[in-house]
């Protein structure tokens, strides 16, 4: 079973790196932003559960996401692995996954970290901002996400890398050379 994680700060090109590997593993891509509006848009429990949070503008919970993902990973589709992307984003969301998993008896495989400077990050996420007009990303928002996810998701990496699951992959170079290392970290993937 293909179960992966991806990770890596915002504007190292997750998105589509992601899109790529899971075309080429032929498994879904588990994006939980994307699920969490699919639950609610469908009504289910967890659904309805997570538009009250949303509704009062709160965050989710980890316990309500974690069974959003319960639900998603049990749909047909997953039978042979998924690739979560956006989850998860802390030690005590990445034990909860632990949990979850062991209970339907599967496990995460293999954990990949798109790595990219600071520096680098921001000149692209500001090229990203102008190209599709997003006022909301500026300078000092952008600092204050890669403070966050420094801050919040960084450990993570000692998480997986102390459970022999982690892939520390450049993302700075072009699609082509990036897509190439990913491959190569999987290459014994099965």
């Amino acid at each position: 079973m293909k179960t992966i994680i991806f990770m890596g700060p915002p504007g190292a090109g997750k998105g589509t790196q992601a899109k790529i590997l899971c075309d080429s593993l032929q498994i879904p891509q588990v994006s939980t932003g994307d699920i969490l509006r699919e639950a609610v848009k469908n009504g289910t429990q967890m659904g309805l559960e997570a538009k009250r949070y949303m509704d009062a503008g709160d965050l989710v919970p980890d316990s309500v996401v974690i069974g959003i993902i319960k639900d998603r990973i049990a749909e047909p589709d997953c039978k042979s692995g998924f690739l979560l992307d956006g989850f998860p984003r802390t030690v005590q969301q990445a034990e909860a996954l632990d949990d979850l998993l062991k209970s339907t008896g599967k496990e995460i495989k293999k954990a990949i970290n798109l790595e990219v400077p600071d520096n680098e990050l921001l000149q692209r996420l500001l090229k990203r901002a102008e190209i599709e007009g997003r006022s909301d990303d500026n300078e000092a928002t952008i600092k204050s996400r890669l403070e966050t996810y420094n801050k919040k998701t960084l450990p993570l990496l000692d998480y997986y890398s102390a459970k022999g699951k982690l892939s520390r992959v450049n993302g700075v170079g072009n699609l082509e050379q990036v897509t190439k290392l990913i491959e190569k970290e999987l290459a014994n993937f099965g």
